[in-house]
C-alpha cells in the first residue's frame, strides 16, 4: 500500500450484542477508543444491556464515542427480533458506508457479519472471546452454533481470537480454515494495575481482617462462572488455613443462592461481596489479595487472570480454554483439572506453605502480561489488519 493509503483515516463499526460490564465489553470499548484518538471515525453499535451484571458505558468515560443501540439486537434465541436485527444492521451498514465492521461475540458475529457483508462493506471481521459451543453445553444446540458459526465464518475476512485455544478449537469444529485466523490478545490496562497498592481503609469496608490471607475471584455470578467450585475448594481451605477470606467481586443473579450455600457452611464471616466494581476500580480489590481463583468452566482467556497477574499476584484455574496461556503451571501459578476441587485447595496449600515462591509466581506473571495485554498494542494490531485487508481488497 503506497503511504497515501496507508495515512488514510477509517470508518470503522464494533458490533457487540450487549455493553454490560466485562471482558469483551470492555476490548471492544477500547478498540473504539483507540481508533477515535488515532483520528479514524468509529462507531460502536450494540443491543440492550438489561440485567445485574450493569452496564459499562455508565462506569466508565465515553465521552466522544458514538453508541448505537438496537433494541432488537439480543443475547438470547429469538427468530422475530432476529430477523429484525439484521435488517436493522443492513440498513446501517449501507448508509454509513463502513471501510470495516468488526464484530465481537456470538449473536452479533453471526448476525453482524451476514449483514455487513450483504451490505458490501469491504473487510469483515470478528473477534472470538469465547465459543458459544462447549463442552457443557446441550449436544443440539453446539451443532447449531457450529453450523451458524461456519455459516458467517465464510463471510469473514479475518477472525481474530484472544486466546491460541479459542483458533484450535474452531479449526477442530471445523469453523474456518486456520489461515483465516489471528490471535490478538484482549487489551487492558495493564500499567493500572501494576501499579496498584493494597489500601487499608478499603480492606476494612470490607470487613477483611488485617492478617487474612485473601483470594479474590472477579467474575459476575452466573452460571459456569465456577462458584459451584469455589465455595467447597475455600471450605477445604479454611478448614487447614482458618485465616483465609475469599473477596467476590461481581454481581449478578446467583447472588441469594450463593449467601445461602455459604451460610449453610458456617463460612459468612469469610466471604466477602464487593457487588458490581466499575472496571477502572478492579485493580483497588486485585491488590488486597494474595491469589486470585478462576474456576470458570467456559471462558476465552480470563481477563481477571492477566489483571491479577500484572497486579503481581499469582493464580489458579482450570485447565481449559485459554487459561494454560497465562497460568503457567508452576510459573505464574497452578492449573487444576476442570472441575477439581481437590486440586484447586491442594494448590493454594503449596502456595500458602510457600510465601516466597507464591511472590515469585506473581512477579513472572507481571513480566508476562505487561506489555502483550496493553490496550494500546491490541488496537496497533488490529489496525495494521485491517489495512492489510483494505489493501487485499483494492487489488
Amino acid at each position: 500500500m503506497c503511504s497515501k493509503d496507508s495515512e488514510k483515516k477509517l470508518k470503522i463499526c464494533h458490533v457487540i450484542t450487549r455493553m454490560i460490564v466485562g471482558g469483551a465489553q470492555e476490548n471492544t470499548l477500547y478498540s473504539v477508543i483507540g481508533h477515535l484518538r488515532h483520528g479514524h471515525e468509529a462507531v460502536l453499535l450494540t443491543g440492550p444491556s438489561p440485567g445485574r451484571e450493569g452496564k459499562l458505558l455508565a462506569h466508565v468515560d465515553s465521552s466522544g464515542v458514538e453508541t448505537v443501540e438496537l433494541p432488537s439486537l439480543v443475547r438470547r434465541l429469538d427468530p422475530v427480533n432476529d430477523l429484525k436485527a439484521y435488517f436493522a444492521l443492513k440498513r446501517f451498514f449501507r448508509e454509513r458506508r463502513f471501510d470495516v465492521v468488526h464484530t465481537h461475540c456470538s449473536k452479533a458475529g453471526i448476525l453482524g457479519r451476514l449483514a455487513a457483508r450483504a451490505a458490501g462493506v469491504p473487510v469483515v471481521v470478528h473477534t472470538v472471546h469465547g465459543q458459544a459451543f462447549h463442552p457443557y453445553e446441550k449436544p443440539w444446540k453446539n451443532a447449531l452454533y457450529k453450523f451458524a458459526e461456519r455459516l458467517a465464518a465464510r463471510r469473514s475476512d479475518r477472525i481474530f481470537a484472544v486466546a491460541q485455544a479459542m483458533i484450535d478449537q474452531c479449526v477442530e469444529a471445523g469453523i474456518a480454515p486456520r489461515d483465516r485466523y489471528r490471535v490478538v490478545y484482549s487489551g487492558m490496562d495493564t500499567a493500572l494495575f501494576a501499579g496498584a497498592k493494597p489500601e487499608p481503609a478499603l480492606r476494612d469496608t470490607l470487613g477483611i481482617p488485617p492478617e487474612a490471607r485473601v483470594i479474590v475471584t472477579v467474575a459476575r455470578l452466573f452460571q459456569q462462572k465456577g462458584y459451584e467450585y469455589v465455595i467447597p475448594a475455600a471450605a477445604k481451605v479454611i478448614a487447614e488455613f482458618p485465616d483465609t477470606h475469599l473477596l467476590i467481586v461481581g454481581d449478578g443473579p446467583m447472588r441469594e443462592q450463593l449467601d445461602a450455600e455459604i451460610a449453610a457452611l458456617g463460612l459468612t464471616g469469610h466471604f466477602h461481596f464487593a457487588g458490581l466494581v466499575a472496571p477502572d476500580q478492579v485493580h483497588r480489590y486485585l491488590a488486597l489479595a494474595d491469589l486470585l481463583w478462576h474456576l470458570s468452566l467456559h471462558e476465552g482467556l480470563p481477563r481477571s487472570v492477566v489483571q491479577a497477574l500484572a497486579t503481581g499476584i499469582p493464580a489458579i484455574g482450570f485447565r481449559l480454554d485459554g487459561t494454560p496461556e497465562v497460568v503457567i503451571d508452576g510459573e505464574t501459578g497452578y492449573c487444576a483439572a476442570p472441575e477439581s476441587v481437590e486440586e484447586v485447595a491442594e494448590a493454594t496449600r503449596k502456595l500458602w506453605l510457600d510465601p516466597d515462591g507464591a511472590r515469585k509466581m506473581g512477579e513472572n506473571g507481571r513480566k508476562l502480561v505487561l506489555e502483550k495485554f496493553r490496550w494500546e498494542t491490541m488496537v496497533d494490531i488490529l489496525e495494521r489488519e485491517y489495512r492489510e485487508l483494505l489493501e487485499h481488497v483494492s487489488r
